[in-house]
């Protein structure tokens, strides 16, 4: 018979709802309006406050505080939530917060790893299969896409939105959005080339890799605006990569709630 393993130590609220399979180290504290999947493994000293949801076969290491009210003036005491998915790790002393207003989300997709000391802010959006290394701030209302690479000890800056397999190189400035399948690095941050290391990883074949370096130099090489690279990038190909480049780009330089695009190597 399936049973919770709760170390006599931890603090469960009882209106919490914990899978018969979770498993909760000492000295955890766990609020009400608390829901937990299946084979998720809290570590030692944990802080879960609600309201949050938190999937199946998470792994929550020590000193970790999730689910907490948002450091945001703005926010008035409404009912905000945290919402994180499946096959997470979630590494000593991550913070996660609650969304700003009234019914919003703070929301982490699956399979990401959140490295020791990494702040997700409120309002945030994870994708799935993220790295994000040491002690990152993500201030609030970031966007990562799926499969980015965020290099340690950086902060980003509220309200920027980082592309689908880009990679942030450690202790970067990142205070713009960041294209899709990009390198970034530096302090102001540049584009400094395509990342072949993710498109090799994630299978692209010989033909798509070949077009990202045709989209790479068509934005970065050949000295033209963006809204003329971006006609350029349209008579390229009907290709989901380029498509999908083309629409972050296009969102990024109109969207007036956008802070525009990291720039490219001089």
């Amino acid at each position: 018979m399936l049973r919770i393993v709760i170390h006599p130590t931890a603090i469960i609220d009882p209106k919490a709802e914990l899978h018969p399979t979770v498993e909760i180290a000492p000295n955890v504290v766990i609020g009400a309006d608390v829901k937990i999947g299946a084979n998720t493994i809290i570590g030692a000293n944990v802080v879960i406050s609600g309201p949050i949801e938190i999937g199946c076969d998470n792994q929550i290491f020590p000193g970790a505080a999730l689910g907490f009210a948002p450091q945001d003036l703005k926010y008035k005491g409404g009912k905000s939530f945290v919402k994180i998915g499946d096959r997470n790790i979630i590494r000593e002393y991550v913070t996660i917060n609650r969304a700003t207003g009234e019914g919003e989300e703070t929301i982490i997709g699956n399979d990401n790893l959140l490295m020791a000391y990494v702040h997700v802010a409120h309002n945030c959006i994870l994708g799935n299969g993220i790295v994000i290394a040491n002690s990152v701030a993500l201030a609030g209302h970031v966007e990562v896409e799926s499969k980015a690479v965020i290099g340690g000890m950086l902060g980003v800056h509220q309200f920027v939105k980082i592309g689908k397999m880009a990679m942030l190189g450690g202790m970067s400035r990142i205070d713009r959005d960041v294209p899709p399948y990009m390198l970034v690095e530096g302090n102001p941050s540049h584009v400094r080339s395509l990342n072949l290391v993710a498109l090799k990883r994630n299978k692209f074949d010989t033909e798509d890799i070949s077009l990202m370096k045709k989209a790479y130099k068509i934005l970065y090489r050949s000295n033209l605006t963006i809204n003329q690279a971006l006609k350029e990038l349209e008579l390229l190909c009907n290709n989901e990569h380029i498509n999908h480049l083309s629409t972050f780009i296009e969102s990024s330089v109109n969207n007036k709630h956008r802070r525009g695009l990291i720039n490219g190597t001089k």
